[in-house]
């Protein structure tokens, strides 16, 4: 009876993994992003670039985990990574002037601003990059680069992993660190 209920556990779990996989939205490798670019991927979320003098202006570390090393170094655990960077201003356009991700050695692995964008208020863009994708390494992270036109609220920027080892899933947020100061230029 247990050895029945135990492999109408495992038929149910899998049936349950076939299908939250199925749900996913499919991106072949963290190049899909860069083919589009962040322009026009977020096309909705962005505004013109303002021609004001930039009065602020910031930059935010975000630690982000692409790979994990378990077991003592001999098991690695590959993540996805989605970097949001939300403007959390209700009435000024944030304008970011770089997105560079870096590996574990500090090494740019890719930057994916070609030019200045500004997200409209309460917007949001995002950078995903796919588990398949471990150049970054088990210390990789993000540097953003922010300004505006005048006083702002500061933006929220933040990485969520997500990825599996064996049959547990897991999910979890790094919040991004102010390295500069916020002030005038």
């Amino acid at each position: 009876m247990v050895k029945r209920a135990m492999c109408h556990i495992r038929r149910s779990g899998l049936f349950l993994a076939i299908l939250a996989c199925l749900s996913i939205p499919y991106m072949p490798d963290a190049q899909a992003q860069a083919a589009g670019g962040i322009e026009q991927n977020f096309a909705n979320s962005l505004t013109t670039v303002p021609t004001d003098a930039l009065a602020v202006s910031g930059a935010f570390y975000v630690p982000v985990y692409s790979s994990v090393s378990m077991s003592q170094g001999r098991l690695r655990a590959d993540f996805s990574v989605t970097l949001s960077v939300h403007n959390a201003s209700e009435t000024r356009p944030l304008i970011l002037k770089r997105i560079a991700y870096f590996d574990t050695a500090g090494r740019l692995v890719e930057s994916y601003l070609k030019a200045p964008i500004a997200l409209k208020p309460f917007s949001t863009v995002e950078v995903f990059i796919a588990a398949t994708d471990v150049r970054g390494g088990t210390g990789a992270n993000f540097v953003v680069d922010w300004a505006a036109a005048g006083e702002i609220a500061e933006p929220a920027v933040e990485a969520l992993m997500v990825g599996s080892v064996g049959s547990g899933h897991y999910a979890f947020i790094t919040q991004g660190r102010p390295i500069r100061i916020i002030g005038k230029n």
